[in-house]
């Protein structure tokens, strides 16, 4: 991404994407049970307060009555209809990482040789987004966590540590392939969740190939343990390496959350909060996600930087939008154009010399 000498002022900067994730399925209920929704009319009612508060994108999972993650597709339908109809500009935002498990009689037959995560593109209604993540990673959420972050939750159980400890995220290029094409044939936008730049260079190759042809929404997600850490350089590294056409929001876990949104507001980023990522405010505080939201807008307004709603985020994300080949995609993205057979020298070189 190119910053202008005067790409801090807010005048020229987009208005402020906050996307809440507000259904922390790493946690258990009883770790934050005034904030942690457990019926659908509590998952329901947590998204209109979010939005209300500013939020203008909702990042989604769904628990069962148990407490536990669902896994149920006809759960996250229900809760996608409800949400549709409580808060109907938000983009609604599908976390990935779900394996569906089947429902119903014969259901395990039908499903046997399916990956259950492809049943994402077969939501009814369909979200606006599903993230995605690219090339197979260790994705060990407790690496950073802290003392005062665990004590008193669930996470202080040495055996749901070691679970989460040894978590992987498996997105191998066959499957990544795939389920582009079939979130793109669904009219679902992918949401690209990103750990590295190795990770962003494999989308700029899926985009040169034309496999991913469209908007180029981005998280950057600093959690450690196989992902980068919430290290300055670390960020602007990666945002260096961002094509100007993309849309890039920040994402880290527990108190790095305030500091690293601090920075994406200031810089023209875009923010992400919610007890998905945090439960704490300062340290032993516990902090809802609806207060994440009110923090961020506080801040934003301190730095004169306006904050979008959820009409005003759908242009900016470009929701609905698609392209016609790879080198439109390119073209709309910033990206230097592919080579043409028999072109030398460099791309911006060779290109210039046609005009």
């Amino acid at each position: 991404m190119h910053f202008h000498d005067d790409a801090l002022f807010p005048e020229n900067q987009d208005k402020l994407v906050i996307t809440a994730a507000p259904y922390g399925p790493e946690w258990e209920p009883d770790d934050f049970r005034d904030d942690l929704p457990l019926t659908m009319e509590e998952h329901i009612q947590q998204a209109v307060d979010c939005y209300e508060a500013g939020a203008s994108v909702l990042h989604i999972h769904v628990r069962e009555l148990d407490g536990k993650g669902s896994k149920r597709l006809s759960k996250f339908n229900e809760l996608l209809a409800g949400l549709r109809e409580a808060v109907p500009d938000m983009i609604l935002q599908v976390g990935g990482s779900i394996s569906f498990a089947p429902e119903g009689e014969g259901a395990d037959a039908k499903w046997l040789s399916d990956d259950t995560r492809h049943m994402l593109a077969e939501l009814d209604p369909a979200p606006d987004q599903v993230t995605i993540a690219i090339n197979t990673s260790q994705m060990n959420i407790m690496e950073l966590m802290t003392p005062d972050d665990i004590g008193g939750t669930s996470l202080a159980r040495p055996e749901l540590a070691a679970t989460y400890r040894e978590m992987t995220v498996p997105a191998g290029p066959g499957w990544v392939e795939e389920h582009l094409r079939r979130l793109q044939a669904a009219g679902i936008q992918p949401h690209f969740q990103l750990s590295s730049i190795p990770q962003l260079e494999t989308v700029e190759r899926l985009i040169r190939r034309g496999v991913y042809t469209g908007p180029l929404n981005l998280t950057w997600v600093g959690i450690g343990g196989g992902f980068d850490g919430p290290n300055p350089y670390n960020i602007m590294n990666f945002i260096q390496r961002v094509p100007d056409g993309a849309c890039l929001t920040l994402e880290t876990l527990m108190r790095s959350v305030l500091p690293v949104n601090a920075m994406a507001i200031a810089m023209g980023l875009h923010t992400r909060c919610g007890n998905e990522d945090t439960i704490w405010g300062r340290v032993g505080e516990k902090m809802t996600s609806v207060q994440q939201i009110q923090q961020l807008v506080r801040i934003a307004g301190e730095l004169g930087r306006e904050v979008a709603g959820g009409k005003e985020a759908r242009e900016i994300y470009r929701i609905g939008d698609t392209y016609r080949d790879a080198d439109e995609t390119l073209a709309k993205l910033g990206y230097a154009p592919n080579r043409r057979p028999g072109q030398v020298g460099f791309t911006q070189h060779g290109f210039a010399a046609q005009a």
